[in-house]
Formats: structure tokens, sequence, C-alpha cells
């Protein structure tokens, strides 16, 4: 079994393809002499990703466990490696992907007890979302050294003073007390801009060149480089630890009808992806990351969400390199059941947003923290969960804005009252009122209305499209046809001209590319609702998309070669 991949679609078995319950990897790996004999190193097995209950042992012994797919966990395997003549180690990682209503995504297992119809013991995975539950080892599993005592974390935060960057830096160790810090950020071309010790502190850099999104700046996506060198004594003697970080100096704040980035208005003008691809399906694999990168920076889009679940690392690296905005979302989709509200799912729930927070946090890419999609927000119980979701999401960050995905009511909407920015899914004349395009401009103006004037905070249009088939064309356009999608969304287009120039700050159409979903009437080999197919290939929309993007990118650009102003301080609250 290849990895990084999902199992489901390399073989040819039907069973396997649709398999619920414990699979089994195991390998071998022969390590490095130095690591079996030098005391004074510490071996560390990290895994990626591994969806979505994981069990791992090292040479037949347990060394962790984990729940949760999208997400990384580690282990410390030293002693296991140390303690004896060999070089190898066998690594077993055995899988669950049953997900329950208290699992992050919930889902349930329906048993069908009618013998005349279905075998003994027959069950089907039931989901409440609508993509295929990919499983398996999806991200790279690696080995990986430090020294006894080693760099455990580092947080950084920025802000703006006229001109000046200011970087605030925590650094966190492990495994000894006695050791010191060395701190330097260096500029793009290599040059020592600041510099610090302790593992505490402060840079300032005078004419700092800001972090901008792509399209925004002549030059966007400015990265320094903060590195941290450790120096500690031990019994095994002096030893030095090493990290490198990225870092772009940029602000983020919201006003009551404004997203700003670096003090100026930013409107996101993007895309909602999958991780999923033919025969790999959620593994990650560098040629088609690449490829959408390509085709995001052809489309003119600045922005994306990561719908639904944590991206890779590899993913949020690149968004920094290249300036494409973030809105980094969790697991929290399919979150319909009263079940789901229970202590338990919200306690893992926050576990999650800790995990998550801990690994992006030093993106500069990543303006916002979203923790659901599409959740059940009316019911009594989620006032309660999501104003304590969010609060620890903004105790775990303060510099950034905190949302959730909805598509409730406005006026029985009870998670909304504590989001810093409303996000709202609408398919209107597609699960509803089926082809009638003429009532769009209407009902979309009508929901933007009604959601300002309630809740007074800023508004991202973060679903809308059409599922199409790629060379279907009816002409006047029918459902399912190229020329269906670009007519739906040259509607949406008319309304969202006309309230971004009032407090919507975004649109991201559903969806970059199709992706795979669970079998059903409404799903013809999964949803069709990208504007480039699953292999990659454009659609009509595509083009349709290209040129507004383009357009609102020449409107919003801030062409400055050199940038002098006053940023706002990074901050989550309306204004």
């Amino acid at each position: 079994m290849p990895v990084p991949s999902s199992f489901n679609d390399v073989g040819q078995d039907r069973q396997l393809r649709s398999f619920v319950g414990w699979v089994w990897y195991e390998r071998e790996a022969t390590l490095p002499q130095r690591w079996t004999q030098d005391l004074g190193t510490r071996v560390v097995l990290r895994i990626g990703s591994a969806h979505y209950y994981a069990i791992v042992w090292v040479n037949g012994v347990h060394v962790a466990e984990h729940e949760g797919g999208h997400l990384p966990f580690e282990a410390d395997i030293s002693k296991l490696v140390q303690s004896g003549p060999l070089a190898s180690c066998r690594i077993t990682i055995a899988i669950n992907n049953t997900l329950t209503p208290h699992t992050l995504p919930p889902g349930t297992i329906l048993y069908q007890t009618d013998t005349s119809k279905y075998p003994k013991g027959y069950f089907v995975q039931n989901i409440n979302f609508d993509f295929f539950n990919y499983a398996g080892l999806h991200r790279p599993v690696l080995l990986y050294t430090t020294p006894t005592t080693y760099i455990d974390d580092i947080t950084v935060s920025t802000s703006v003073d006229q001109d000046t960057g200011l970087v605030d830096y925590q650094i966190f160790v492990e495994g000894g007390e006695h050791f010191q810090l060395e701190v330097r950020l260096l500029d793009e071309e290599g040059k020592v801009v600041a510099q610090g010790t302790g593992g505490r502190g402060q840079l300032q850099v005078p004419n700092a060149h800001l972090w901008w999104p792509y399209l925004m700046h002549e030059h966007p996506a400015y990265l320094y480089s903060l590195e941290v060198r450790l120096t500690a004594q031990t019994a095994a003697g002096s030893v030095s630890d090493f990290y490198t970080l990225p870092v772009g100096i940029r602000t983020v704040a919201v006003t009551e009808h404004q997203f700003l980035i670096n003090g100026k208005p930013f409107y996101f003008h993007g895309v909602n992806k999958h991780e999923d691809a033919d025969i790999r399906g959620k593994g990650f694999d560098w040629p088609l990351l690449v490829k959408d990168f390509n085709l995001l920076r052809w489309l003119g889009a600045n922005a994306f969400r990561t719908s639904h679940y944590p991206y890779a690392e590899e993913v949020m690296q690149l968004c920094d390199r290249y300036g494409i905005v973030v809105i980094d979302e969790s697991p929290g989709v399919g979150i319909v059941l009263v079940e789901s509200y229970s202590n338990v799912s919200l306690q893992h729930h926050l576990e999650v947003m800790e995990e998550l927070v801990r690994r992006d946090k030093n993106h500069p890419a990543v303006v916002m923290w979203s923790v659901a999609n599409e959740p059940t927000s009316f019911l009594k119980p989620a006032g309660y969960y999501f104003k304590t979701l969010i609060a620890h999401t903004k105790a775990l960050d303060p510099s950034r804005p905190v949302t959730f995905v909805t598509n409730s009511n406005y006026e029985a909407d009870l998670g909304v009252p504590y989001v810093d920015v409303i996000c709202v899914n609408s398919y209107y004349s597609w699960y509803h009122d089926y082809g009638h395009m003429e009532v769009i401009q209407l009902q979309l103006a009508t929901q933007f209305e009604n959601w300002y004037k309630t809740y007074q905070k800023p508004i991202i249009q973060s679903e809308y499209g059409a599922d199409t088939i790629a060379g279907f064309h009816q002409d006047p356009p029918l459902m399912f046809s190229e020329e269906y999608q670009k007519g739906l969304l040259e509607q949406y287009h008319l309304v969202l001209d006309q309230k971004r120039k009032e407090y919507v700050v975004g649109e991201l159409i559903w969806n970059f590319a199709d992706f795979m979903t669970n079998q059903s009437p409404q799903r013809v080999m999964g949803n069709k609702k990208g504007i480039f197919t699953r292999q990659r290939q454009p659609k009509g929309a595509a083009f349709l998309l290209r040129e507004r993007y383009w357009k609102l990118a020449n409107e919003t650009r801030y062409p400055w070669s050199a940038v002098k102003l006053q940023c706002l301080e990074n901050s989550p609250f309306t204004l």
C-alpha cells in the first residue's frame, strides 16, 4: 500500500473501497548507527495524518494513539531504538475510519436487521457531509532526530508601527533547563535585520517589507527567516538545536463592514477546495499541489478556505510563499445531530482547535479560523457549544478573527452572534427553485440585507455554485450544462458587485474542482460543482471567473514600492 495515499481507490476490490473498520500498516526501517548508539540523540516518529483513529507500535511496543484525521502527531521512540543491538525499526499503525456522533466529522452506523433483505450483521456508515470518507495514511510518515534538549515550539506574532515591523516571539524548550537561545531575523537576501537572545522578546525591523496577499501589491508574500539556535549542556556534553521559521510581517483586523490586511481593505475572491484526486484520494501529492497553485494563480484567486478540514502543511507553506490567503477550517463538518453537541463532542472539538492552532499559528497566509461548516446552529445546544468553542479559539490565538460557515436562517442561528465575520452558504436556483435563475438576485440581496441588519458584521459568500458536467451544453441554459453554471454565477456576481461596496468582503466559489462523494441519485460520480474537472481541466465557468477575479484584483491592488502606514493591531474584534 503506497504512503501517502488513501487505501480506497488503489485496488480493484469493491469491498476495500467502502471498507469501514480497522486496517493495518507495517514497515521496517533501518536506522543510521548514530541514531541508535548516541544517547544524546532523540528519535521521533511523526505521522502527518491518519484518518480517523490510529494506534501506533514500534518494535511491538505501543507508543501512541491519536483521534482525528488531518492533523499530525508524533512519539518519542528513542528508548525503543536505543535499547538493543538492532538498527531496525518496525513501525505498525492500525487505523479505524469509523465515524460516530462524537467524532469530527461525525457520522452514524446503521445496522440493517431485516434478514430478508440484508445479510446478518450488515451495516452501513452514514455521514452528513458531501465528500467521500477516504481513509488511510494521507500524509508522510517520518523519522527525525533532535538533541535531548530541543526547541519544541515557537510562537510568532507581528504588528507594525509606522514603517517599523514588530516581531514578537516566544520559544519553548523541552528536555533541559540549562540552555542559551540566540535569535536572528534575516531578510530575503540573507541579511540580518534584527537579533535577540532568550526565550521571549521583540525584534524591530526598520523599513519593514510587509507580507501582502497575491495581486494586492507589486511585491506580495515577502517572507523573513527567523533563525533560532539553542545551545545546551547535557550529561552527554554540549548540544545544539537549530530551527528556521518563515515569518511574514502583517496585520489582520475586522471592522463593522471591512476585513483589513495591513490596514487596507481586503476582498476575498477565491475558491473552496478539497484534498481529492483520482486514485490517490486524499493522499498528499506534490505534482497535484503545484498544479492546483498554478491554476489558482492563473485564475487570479487570492484566497481559499480549507473546506472542510485542515490541509497538508505543505499547502500552507506554499500559501505563505505565493500570498494566497487562507481561511483555516477544522474538520467540524456534518454537526447536525443533537448528540454531536454533547460535552464529549465539545471537548474533542476544543482539542482539535488546539492542535490546529499549534500547527498553523505562524503562517501569515492564515488570516481567519473557521471552527465548523454548516452545523445545525439553530438547535438549542448550539449556542453554548459555539460560544465556548469560539472563545477557546480566540484564547489560543487572539490575533485572528474566528468564524464558522452557516446555512441556517439568520433569525434562528444561535452561533453567529459569537463570530467576527459572517460566512454564508447559499445555492439559489440549485437546491430549490430548480432552474429559475431569475429569482437569484432578489433572494441573494435579501439574504445579505437580513444578515447585516441583524448583526452589523462583514459578510463572505462562502459557498455558491451549480453542478456541471463538462461538455454538456444547452442554450437556453438547463441545469448541469456549462451554460447554466456560468449563468448562475453571473446572477450572483450582479448582487455581489453591489454589496461589496457596502459590507460584503468576499466570495468563494464552490468548488475549485469536481470531487468524489458517496454514491447517491444526486451525485453522478461525485460532486460536479467544480469550475475544473477532477483532472484539473477547465469548464467554461473557469474563464468567466478568471475574467472577474483579475478585474477585482486590478480594482483593489495597492502598487506602492515603499509602504509607510499605520496598521491596526492584529484584532479579531469588531471596531
